[in-house]
């Protein structure tokens, strides 16, 4: 029985994996390039702003189709990386986390 237990896990396991992995996005076909006004590609600091007002933008864009919460036109790894402290910096990051945990 416990043997039955460990192949259903390790299955459920792999299963979700595989369903995670195929929810994973494509290349930015766009990237580095101009926007259609032509602005250059957005980098890190642009990226580190969208990520701060992701929240709101995110809220936004369920009511408008002109507003979108990631830039597609951007430099890619700079402007992900930037995007992604804006938003740890927007929901506390891990010092919240720590500052939770001690009290």
């Amino acid at each position: 029985m416990r043997r039955r237990r460990q192949v259903l896990a390790v299955t459920g396991a792999v299963v979700v994996l595989l369903v995670l992995a195929a929810c994973a996005p494509g290349a930015n076909d766009v990237a580095g390039s101009a926007d259609p006004t032509g602005a250059g590609p957005y980098g890190f600091w642009w990226g580190l702003w969208h990520g701060l007002i992701a929240p709101v933008t995110f809220v936004i864009s369920l009511f408008s189709e002109s507003v979108g919460v990631y830039e597609i036109h951007n430099t890619g790894g700079w402007y992900d990386f930037g995007f992604l402290a804006g938003l740890s910096l927007t929901f506390g990051g891990p010092g919240g986390a720590a500052a939770r945990g001690r009290r």
